[in-house]
């Protein structure tokens, strides 16, 4: 993993200014995002297997071009500081990602986990990070069963400055999917994301401190209860009237399963009723999800 060097339409809350724009108040407002991108493959088969009906996409120059274009236009329109991104393949796909996202956001990581075709997590913000860790290693993980495993995908954590030098700590991470479903995994893996964002979030209380990623599952399933009962993060989309709180189209329906935690802290606060479902058509930017973001108030 390394710092990687500088290289639709709108459905969301009404009345809410951009994410640069600041309060009356001393405090500043702070946009953060998630968005699952959706398989973001670079040009090099990596699995061995790439055909017609194959996971790993290989597309061609051309394609991927115009896929990183796509992207790129519509994280921009979100107007967030800093994003939380799911599915991206490898550092070529990041760096294609900064190079048109520059100068408005020049910063990014990758959290690779080193296999054929991984669809991994990454960050990009608008300033510079100061430092990167992932958790995937050092943290094992139980299932409810015994069972030891580990995360499917890093857990991805970031610290950055805003514009105004508030400190600022996002979590990455994309929880298991249920395509081969594996529920006991993606449970352990909140149980522990719960731990160590509460750790992170006691030991720097003059920051705002945000889990962000597509979790797989929605409120109420045991991963959420797990994050939001048992480890009191807040999710702050659940101000939004429940129709337009679904990130994802599951046979038809509309779910929640992209999701943006705040894990309480003295120096930060969530604006209420400022969380935005971003959308156009089935999805966004061309994923198959929708984006989601939210704005905080937090002390320089």
């Amino acid at each position: 993993m390394r710092l990687a060097p500088l290289v639709g339409i709108v459905l969301a809350a009404c009345g809410r200014p951009p994410a640069h724009v600041v309060d009356a108040s001393d405090d500043e407002r702070v946009r953060v995002a998630t968005f699952n991108v959706r398989r973001f493959f670079d040009t090099v088969c990596d699995s061995g297997a790439c055909g017609p009906d194959e996971y790993e996409a290989m597309p061609s120059e051309g394609e991927f071009e115009a896929r990183a274009d796509q992207l790129a236009e519509a994280i921009l329109r979100l107007d967030a500081d800093v994003i939380s991104l799911q599915e991206l393949e490898t550092q070529a796909c990041l760096d294609a990602l900064l190079a048109r996202l520059a100068p408005e956001m020049p910063y990014g990581v990758l959290g690779e986990i080193h296999t054929p075709a991984s669809v991994d997590v990454a960050v990009v913000s608008r300033t510079p990070l100061d430092q990167v860790r992932g958790h995937r290693t050092s943290e094992p993980l139980t299932r409810p069963d015994g069972t030891v495993t580990t995360f499917s995908r890093e857990l991805l954590e970031i610290r950055a400055r805003t514009v105004r030098g508030a400190p600022v700590v996002l979590f990455a991470a994309h929880f298991k999917s249920k395509s081969g479903d594996d529920p006991g995994r993606r449970l352990a893996e909140a149980q522990v994301t719960s731990h160590v964002v509460n750790e992170v979030a006691t030991a720097a209380p003059d920051a705002l401190v945000v889990l962000g990623g597509d979790l797989n599952d929605t409120p109420g399933s045991p991963p959420l209860h797990a994050l939001t009962v048992d480890g009191r993060l807040i999710r702050v989309a659940d101000d939004l009237p429940l129709a337009q709180q679904a990130t994802y189209i599951f046979r038809g329906r509309g779910e929640a399963i992209d999701h943006l935690l705040l894990a309480p802290t003295p120096a930060a606060t969530r604006v209420p009723r400022s969380s935005g479902v971003w959308k156009d058509g089935t999805g966004w930017g061309g994923s198959d999800h929708f984006a989601l973001t939210s704005d905080f108030l937090v002390a320089p």
